[in-house]
């Protein structure tokens, strides 16, 4: 491992698919860091201390501790390519800077997940189509299928083993909790056979298996794996 001063702490929601995205980098790249828990039903990210390191009110939240001193990073797509770009040479996510074309395609997989898909079906909107009195389960399966059917198309051309070529990259990291979710709601996944292959692929990972949402110290008794 690269050496490194900095300190890492997650502000972090069981089922939050941006924080999985983060947990599953970190876990990847091997590099060690403190959960800390923001549970999003209960509003916690709407208080005024947590408001002053993220001011969206979402997570996850990045905390670099380097000579006492803090670094708030949000958005989970940032933290990504923060985390590529301090530790380039541990378990790489990005394919080779020689490769443009291929950085082009793995982020471009990246954003139909992160910005196509995932933000018109996070919590904050399905609370709004609730109390409009519209099925959020029917909003959030119909644009979940939406995206995926989107990144199937695009994978036809770019994918090996992976979402594009042979080596996990942010795509992958981005696509698994995207499927954790499309499942949660009852989207069917055999409408997309090679983000599939892939899951499966990926979920034989321990890096995964030690991001999975129930398997996280605040996932409810309930619903632990």
């Amino acid at each position: 491992m690269a050496s490194d001063t900095c300190e890492y702490s997650l502000y972090t929601y069981f089922r939050s698919s941006c924080s999985g995205r983060i947990r599953i980098a970190l876990n990847l790249k091997k590099i060690p860091y403190k959960p800390v828990y923001v549970n999003l039903l209960k509003g916690d990210q709407s208080s005024a201390d947590y408001e002053k390191i993220n001011p969206s009110r979402a997570v996850p939240t990045l905390q670099v501790t380097k000579s006492g001193k803090d670094t708030f990073i949000s958005q989970s797509v940032a933290i990504l390519e923060y985390l590529e770009e301090k530790f380039p040479g541990q378990n790489p996510l990005l394919p080779p800077i020689t490769d443009p074309e291929a950085r082009a395609s793995v982020r471009a997989l990246v954003n139909i997940i992160a910005a196509d898909t995932q933000p018109v079906t996070n919590l904050r909107i399905l609370q709004r189509v609730d109390r409009l009195g519209a099925s959020k389960e029917d909003w959030s399966r119909e644009l979940q299928e939406q995206g995926l059917a989107a990144y199937e198309r695009v994978i036809t051309a770019t994918a090996g083993k992976y979402s594009v070529g042979d080596s996990i990259t942010l795509a992958d990291v981005c696509l698994v909790p995207a499927v954790w979710g499309a499942v949660r709601w009852g989207v069917d996944m055999t409408a997309f056979p090679t983000i599939q292959r892939i899951y499966e692929e990926m979920d034989k990972e321990p890096a995964v298996q030690e991001a999975h949402w129930a398997k996280q110290a605040d996932t409810p008794e309930g619903l632990r794996q």
